[in-house]
């Protein structure tokens, strides 16, 4: 029988299965934050078990080890992104595993038909279930047509999220706007970033001779998804401003999507170097100096602190990651949120940016990022569903309030 000292003493190990309808090798924020979180709670010593939609065509990306299984589950092609699978309802295979081995909690990466399941399943055998919130519902009904869906689709995750014992969020903007919408019990845990991978210390001279050939030629770089939510207009419109103040200047796109041709119609002249992981990815962040992200819909945006702890003096809207990490001129450049004409208006300023103070804010941005490891991220979200476990052998509730805009050490 499981005690109390079980699941406070710090040493005790944990049985947590994770739910995510996405996992590397695909390239998005969610598959790499889980895979990374996983990472660290294994290394930290818990046992994890990883239910995910069968791939095609790629295999483990975990270490195997006694302290990690997978469950892969039936999955269908998403529109518009061929190579991502959407879990099917999977209620009866999920209960019959955790029936026969119980997990401690189960943990939902993602709102789908099986994430939706596992908080089904979880809740019939009554096992704690926490969850993420990652579906900017609010911004991207604009880009697909589905406007007059966005209180239908507020409605289902605010259910599905409601369910859930507690539902943690990246920022504390963002907590606030899904509470506005009867979001309950959220949790604010900033994204880790791991600064050993994204460093500056890959940069590249080889790569930046490649890009321009002007020794002192700054390098613009664009990472994410080549999609229509991205606002690839407005990249096109800075990148205009900046160029015509800086005929050295070199723009680099690191991604792909289904709005790839979109983009190379408004930026011709940019460099392609499409999608980029591993060390390849952490060298071509680091061997550029400028980061634009014009971006207005994500719920934190990875690329953020992965650009700032690479180096990058990043040009971004005041929101997501950007409100928590960005200082104006100190460590980055942040444009009202949403204003165009602000974003482009710094772009022609930031080509002009002296490269003395260009130097001394990119170094500021590394500094900013060395205090954001995973460690510190993984021991936040462990310690929360400790407070959960015990809550639930006292017969007590969480309070989560207490733990609500948790400190970064």
């Amino acid at each position: 029988m499981l005690d109390i000292e079980h699941f406070n003493a710090p040493h005790r190990n944990l049985r947590v299965a994770v739910v995510s309808e996405t996992w590397p090798p695909e390239i998005n924020g969610v598959a790499i934050t889980m895979h990374r979180l996983a990472l660290e709670l294994q290394r930290r010593g818990h046992a994890i078990q990883v239910i995910r939609p069968k791939q095609s065509g790629s295999g483990p990306v975990m270490p195997a080890d006694a302290s990690f299984e997978e469950t892969l589950t039936k999955g269908l092609p998403i529109p518009a992104y061929p190579h991502l699978r959407l879990g099917l309802p999977a209620k009866r295979l999920l209960t019959n595993i955790w029936n026969r081995q119980r997990p401690d909690l189960v943990h939902v990466a993602t709102e789908g038909p099986l994430g939706w399941s596992a908080v089904q399943a979880a809740r019939k055998l009554k096992i704690p279930v926490s969850s993420d919130f990652r579906t900017n519902f609010h911004s991207y009904g604009q880009h697909y047509g589905i406007g007059k869906l966005t209180k239908v689709i507020a409605g289902y995750l605010r259910k599905f999220h409601n369910l859930t014992d507690f539902t943690t969020v990246p920022t504390d903007t963002l907590r606030g706007q899904l509470e506005s919408f009867g979001f309950e019990r959220l949790c604010v845990i900033s994204r880790g970033i791991d600064t050993h991978r994204f460093s500056p210390e890959h940069r590249s001279d080889e790569l930046r001779a490649k890009w321009t050939p002007a020794r002192n030629g700054r390098v613009y770089l664009y990472v994410g998804r080549l999609a229509a939510e991205k606002n690839p207009g407005l990249l096109a419109k800075a990148w205009h401003e900046i160029a015509a103040r800086d005929p050295n200047a070199r723009l680099v796109i690191v991604g792909d999507g289904p709005a790839a041709p979109l983009y190379r119609n408004l930026l011709p002249d940019a460099i392609y170097a499409g999608s980029r992981t591993g060390h390849d990815l952490s060298v071509h962040y680091a061997s550029a100096d400028v980061f634009l992200f014009p971006s207005t819909t994500e719920t934190y945006g990875n690329v953020v602190p992965e650009a700032m702890a690479s180096g990058l003096l990043g040009l971004t809207f005041d929101y997501a990651a950007s409100s928590e990490l960005v200082q104006h001129g100190t460590n980055g450049w942040v444009a009202r949120y949403a204003d165009q004409a602000h974003y482009v208006a710094l772009a022609g300023e930031l080509s002009l940016l002296p490269a003395p103070q260009l130097v001394q804010m990119r170094e500021q941005a590394r500094v900013t990022m060395q205090s954001r490891g995973w460690d510190a991220i993984s021991h936040k979200i462990e310690h929360l569903w400790r407070q959960r476990l015990l809550a639930d052998l006292r017969g007590t509730t969480t309070d989560l309030h207490s733990h609500s805009a948790l400190p970064l050490t």
